[in-house]
């Protein structure tokens, strides 16, 4: 079993996902699910991956996003300019994650949280 520095899942006491997780680029859900990509463009160092790792699964067990104002080492912030309607939580000091939120109102409210992008935040 890993370590998880933060208690997962926040205010969810009965341990289940709460957010659907999307994922724009096929390399993104391979990070995540095995550590690693096929492609060579997309490859990060060891602790880098586990650290995104972490924050994905993160954002599955959030109840709602405004949670992750509550942790602040993710700096949640909702982006502006170019970039407008696009969230972002900081992975490391170099790299974010990008990604959109909406919610399907059904008989259940589902947050579906679309992953765009691992991205550099100073290039």
């Amino acid at each position: 079993m890993e370590y998880w520095r933060y208690t997962l899942p926040l205010h969810n006491e009965n341990n289940l996902k709460t957010m659907e997780i999307h994922f724009d680029k096929e390399y993104l859900q391979q990070l995540y699910e095995e550590g690693k990509t096929k492609d060579k463009k997309y490859r990060f160092q060891p602790q880098m991956v586990k650290r995104y790792q972490l924050r994905i699964k993160t954002l599955e067990y959030v109840q709602n996003i405004e949670e992750l104002y509550a942790i602040r080492s993710f700096h949640y912030e909702v982006l502006k300019g170019d970039k407008a309607g696009i969230s972002s939580i900081r992975v490391n000091d170099q790299y974010r994650i990008e990604f959109t939120v909406k919610q399907s109102t059904s008989e259940t409210v589902v947050t579906i949280c679309n992953i765009l992008e691992l991205s550099n935040h100073y290039k």
